[in-house]
């Protein structure tokens, strides 16, 4: 090893490590040597016998890493170091040393769980936490205690908070020192305005950059279009020696290899996805500009989609984009933000597992036995995502009722595809290779309509489609799906002959959809969710789609690729699953129960007629959501008889709860079986309460009511008053002279009565919750202006000794 690297200096702490633990956790800043250096050491100190297996998160990053390996031991790639990515393999007998991706291993370790051969497993760039990584250290973790104590384990990672990974691994931290050479940040001077255009203000920046630097330049994009656009926008801005050279996952290898490669008498400047933070080495770069994006796939349990998002890059991911102008020279970065805005920035990006569909991770734990708690990942999958993960494995007949792997599963975690697309494989054969590969890829067809078929036809014949059609061809987007369908098509075997739409409709059996109706192209989907057709598509008049393509927006997807299909295809393929159903549910729309018979495949109702002889029970069950929708209105002695037993509560906790949540909590109980034929709204606004009310209380409840909180009030002449328990206090009304003679204020439960006394026409004359006190202080007053209103009938001075009356004195009297 010629030159000298950071993470020299902690390569015998690394060895002694692994010879006494046989676990590290490894911390090395970007351009520290960690990827080629690692490995070789390892190899050096003969620590296992078996070979190297070494992890990368990108096919290029694995290659080159393979490439820059075998270079240093002055030996061709496959000798002592090899690599194995999809579609591509370099090893022979003598491959000490293997770089691959990520899913290889899972495939490894489910294939054979002892891992025959293999002595040491490194995890690289572990920071970037993909699904598969945190999966691949599980499985590992989870053979080594039960099968192997003596394979090996590094993860390894420039900006990974390292505590919990070691925690979780028992390993020590071993931490390598900064990067070789110092890097200058430059921040904008203020942050960039709202209105501000992202693209023409990195195409500001890069100009900037290249006129007050020298040497290659690496710039930093959330994603493919925004490369193209800002590639376009420099057109002419920059210097005749500079080279633009796009760098992006999608790429041909080859264009890769040209973007990576050294530069031979001009100035590269690298316009580059996230593929450009890792363990990729990118010759000559000295300057970095930084965007301060970066795209994500999230996936969303509630739609079933995933939906590609642009989201503030983190501490973490800008830290690891500033280290690529260090590495072989003083550097420096340049940055789309104000210093100021660090702050806000997330200090660590998601892990995958929060964000990601986790249909396969499901499909592999199942294969593996086991359920997310009971293997050691670092971070658990939210339950509401993986339970949705599972129900789609369920749908693919690849998990049974209780979530155990069936047969079909096993074949399909088998197939390095998604669960979707290894069911149709399966289900398929060769003919579904083409459609697999097509709806893998992005979409080689610019401007065109939704229809999957355009993209099958261009894949067929490019020059005749291209002569036929006005759209614009991805001429390397096709040649990559060509070369991945010959790949599929090696795992597949010939089964029955389907239609396009017979196979899209077997990977994608919640993504049927059936037109609305009205005017506008919506669709309703069997997994239950809506979707959208971009107004005047040709196919936005068809009954049914199958959409294999969905901007995952949780309230309505909009459906960027679909395939038509018939009605008889839709049997064909879903016939044990279409059956007849009886509905009768509550319809918020119609403010009315609706009995219908419907033929269904999941969401979707192919068939529908009128449910005449629904059962009266069905019809009252129903209603209940109904009363949920409507409220229950409590009024009159209904009322009174609520507020009586939630005042006894108070002394009677055996009463039931006749609260506004507690009635609505228990109508099954209580109302359901009072409401008869009660089946619309009109029919509830005529409902009468009481009786199911009285219902809910047994006799000896209702003595205990009446002697707690009794219904009436009896006054001193015998007369009762009803009492009103629907204020804050119960309240009853009284003739003021009827109550002479009372000098203890009448309470219930402990709660005074509201006492509205009335004048002998009946009207208020005064309200009080102290009746003592009413007669000792405001009596006076009040008989002094009644006395002269109503001098017939008795205003004694002292109304405690008085004796209660209603009558009025005798005229002439």
């Amino acid at each position: 090893m010629k030159d000298t690297l950071p993470i020299d200096a902690v390569l015998p702490e690394l060895v002694a490590a692994l010879r006494s633990k046989g676990r590290a956790v490894l911390q090395a800043p970007p351009g520290a040597g960690k990827t080629t250096r690692v490995p070789l050491a390892m190899l050096s100190a003969n620590l296992c016998a078996g070979r190297i297996v070494m992890l990368e998160p990108r096919r290029l990053a694995a290659r080159a890493a393979a490439e820059r390996m075998a270079q240093t031991l002055e030996e061709p790639v496959g000798h002592t170091v090899g690599y194995r990515v999809r579609g591509d393999t370099k090893t022979s007998d003598a491959t000490r040393i293997e770089v691959v991706t990520e899913g290889i291993l899972t495939r490894m370790i489910q294939s054979q769980p002892d891992l025959p051969g293999v002595g040491a497993v490194i995890f690289d760039e572990f920071h970037e936490r993909s699904l598969n990584s945190d999966l691949g250290l599980a499985l590992c973790l989870d053979v080594a205690g039960a099968l192997r104590d003596d394979l090996a384990l590094v993860v390894m990672s420039a900006t990974l908070d390292a505590d919990p990974v070691a925690a979780l691994m028992k390993a020590p931290v071993i931490t390598s020192e900064g990067r070789a050479y110092r890097v200058e940040t430059r921040w904008l001077e203020r942050p960039l305005a709202n209105h501000a255009r992202f693209g023409a203000a990195m195409c500001d920046l890069v100009e900037q950059a290249v006129s007050e630097s020298s040497g290659g330049v690496l710039v930093f994009l959330p994603g493919e279009g925004e490369i193209r656009r800002v590639a376009a926008g420099l057109n002419g801005r920059l210097p005749s020696d500079c080279a633009i050279r796009p760098l992006f996952g999608a790429m041909d290898f080859n264009a890769q290899r040209a973007a990576i490669a050294p530069a031979k008498n001009e100035r590269k400047v690298v316009l580059a996805t996230s593929i450009a933070e890792t363990s990729l080495t990118i010759e000559g770069i000295r300057v970095v500009v930084d965007g301060g994006q970066s795209r994500r796939a999230r996936f969303d349990s509630g739609s079933g989609m995933s939906r590609l998002v642009t989201e503030r890059a983190s501490r973490a991911e800008t830290t690891q984009r500033k280290g690529r102008a260090g590495r072989i020279a003083d550097g420096v970065c340049y940055r789309l933000w104000a210093k100021s805005e660090e702050g806000g920035m997330p200090p660590l990006a998601p892990a995958e597992m929060d964000m990601a569909d986790l249909a396969g991770l499901a499909l592999e734990l199942a294969n593996w036995g086991v359920g997310p708690d009971d293997i050691p990942l670092l971070t658990p999958p939210n339950a509401g995502a993986y339970a949705e993960a599972q129900r789609l494995l369920q749908m693919l007949n690849a998990l049974d009722g209780k979530h155990r792997i069936t047969g079909h599963g096993r074949a399909m975690a088998r197939l390095p595809l998604h669960p979707r697309l290894a069911h149709m494989l399966l289900m398929a054969g060769r003919e579904a290779a083409r459609l697999a590969a097509t709806i893998s890829e992005r979409d080689p067809l610019v401007g065109a309509p939704v229809d999957l078929s355009l993209r099958l036809e261009a894949l067929q014949d490019p020059r005749r489609f291209a002569q036929s059609r006005s759209y614009e061809i991805k001429r390397g987007t096709l040649e990559r799906i060509k070369q991945e369908a010959r790949r599929l098509s090696r795992l597949a075997s010939n089964v029955a002959q389907l239609s396009t739409a017979e196979m899209a409709a077997l990977a994608y059996p919640d993504r049927i959809g059936l037109r609305r109706k009205g005017d506008a192209p919506r669709f309703i989907l069997s997994g239950g969710k809506g979707a959208v057709m971009p107004d005047g598509d040709p196919m936005a008049g068809n009954r049914l789609v199958v959409a294999t393509d969905l901007d995952g927006n949780p309230r309505e997807a909009r459906i960027r690729r679909a395939v038509s299909i018939s009605e008889s295809e839709l049997r064909d393929v879903f016939a044990d699953q279409i059956n007849w159903q009886n509905v009768c549910a509550w319809s918020k729309r119609h403010r009315r129960v609706l009995t219908r018979q419907q033929e269904q495949l999941g969401s979707l109702v192919l068939q529908d007629r009128i449910w005449k002889d629904a059962p009266a029970e069905e019809i009252a069950t129903a209603m209940l959501q109904g009363v949920r929708d409507l409220g229950i209105v409590l009024n009159g002695t209904a009322a009174r008889l609520v507020g009586r037993v939630m005042l006894a509560r108070v002394r009677d906790a055996t009463l039931p709860d006749m609260s506004p949540e507690g009635l609505v909590t228990s109508m099954e109980t209580w109302l359901l079986p009072h409401l008869g034929s009660v089946c619309s709204a009109e029919d509830w606004k005529k409902f009468d309460l009481l009786p199911p009310l009285r219902a809910a209380l047994s006799w000896d409840q209702m003595q205990r009511l009446d002697d707690v909180a009794p219904s009436q009030f009896v006054t001193p002449l015998g007369r009762r008053v009803p009492i009103d328990y629907g204020l804050e206090h119960p309240a009853i009304s009284v003739r003021l002279q009827e109550m002479f003679g009372v000098t203890q204020h009448p309470h219930i439960v402990g709660i005074p009565l509201r006492v509205t006394l009335l004048s002998p026409a009946q009207r208020p004359v005064q309200v009080t919750t102290d009746l003592p006190g009413f007669w000792a202080n405001s009596y006076a007053d009040v008989r002094k202006d009644m006395r002269g209103r109503y001098p017939r009938h008795p205003w004694p001075e002292d109304p405690t000794v008085a004796a209660p009356t209603v009558r009025a004195k005798p005229r002439g009297t």
